[in-house]
């Protein structure tokens, strides 16, 4: 049985659509149905059944997605072993957008020109998705903010980056008391549910500040957009660039305390990919450290 059907079977029950597991896949939509139509023949079973716009496993599904698992993850950890030695093989790595964006390009650029025989697969999302996908072995490493909670044994951590927690503000206001800002000016959070947003409520917390909130938002590049429109301020992380194009804003720095989100590596240490993994860190490293 090709395990390659099997990914592609997989593929489509994480992402509950062909054509979003083609895109993650970097196949065509019609070759996933043809993996697919391959694998239930071999079944002789259907495995795939479309609800609403989502596709959802059967019944007969349901039943091979933990011995489907187990099978990538054996093929993967065999391919592992014989290139015992070699930096080589498949790394499953998850990244929250930032990262996609500003630490990873160059990044995977120095890995490529290194170590032509490693394959990455990029997952993005928010630290706490990622994290579960680390859970449920879907990747075998993330790049996200540093878990709002201890660390297990079985885990480890590496710091690729530190980002300081900065006053964001449009360019009119950029020589004005940070604290006055927050307390007179429409405030646009930085999402609760982001690790990252839970830092910065931290912040606003620790200095007793309740600001006049009008926007939660999630995704940084956005809040950025709309402060640089004069919509609001925010508290948030100086995350690494690039920016959005045409962002006219000023970042001003907090007083104290100070706190910084954390971006680094999060991999399990029996994690049959190890010397793959080390291999990214030290690439992120050395990008993080030319950013600044």
């Amino acid at each position: 049985m090709d395990t390659r059907f099997i990914e592609t079977f997989l593929a489509v029950v994480d992402h509950g659509s062909m054509a979003e597991a083609a895109r993650r896949l970097g196949l065509t939509p019609a070759a996933v149905a043809q993996r697919m139509q391959a694998l239930e023949t071999e079944l002789g079973a259907k495995l795939l059944r479309r609800v609403g716009k989502q596709v959802r496993p059967t019944e007969a599904g349901h039943a091979i997605l933990e011995p489907a698992r187990k099978m990538v993850a054996d093929a993967r950890l065999m391919r592992s072993r014989a290139n015992a030695g070699l930096t080589a093989g498949e790394l499953r790595l998850g990244a929250i957008s930032t990262a996609l964006t500003g630490l990873l390009p160059q990044a995977l650029l120095r890995l490529r020109h290194r170590f032509p025989a490693v394959e990455l697969f990029v997952l993005p999302g928010a630290s706490a998705d990622l994290h579960a996908a680390l859970d449920a072995g879907r990747i075998d490493a993330a790049l996200l903010v540093r878990p709002p909670f201890e660390i297990p044994k079985m885990r480890d951590w590496h710091v690729v980056r530190r980002e300081p927690l900065i006053l964001l503000v449009p360019v009119d206001l950029a020589d004005r008391d940070p604290l006055e800002l927050i307390a007179t000016q429409p405030f646009i959070r930085y999402d609760r549910a982001n690790w990252g947003g839970r830092l910065a409520q931290a912040w606003l917390e620790a200095n007793n500040l309740r600001p006049r909130e009008w926007l939660e938002l999630d995704q940084l590049e956005a809040i950025s957009v709309m402060v640089s429109n004069g919509l609001g301020i925010s508290v948030l992380p100086d995350w690494a660039p690039p920016w959005p194009e045409g962002v006219a804003a000023r970042r001003i720095p907090l007083p104290a305390p100070a706190m910084e989100r954390e971006i680094g590596v999060l991999w399990n240490r029996d994690s049959p990919g190890v010397r793959l993994i080390d291999a990214v860190i030290g690439a992120l490293s050395e990008t993080a450290s030319s950013i600044g």
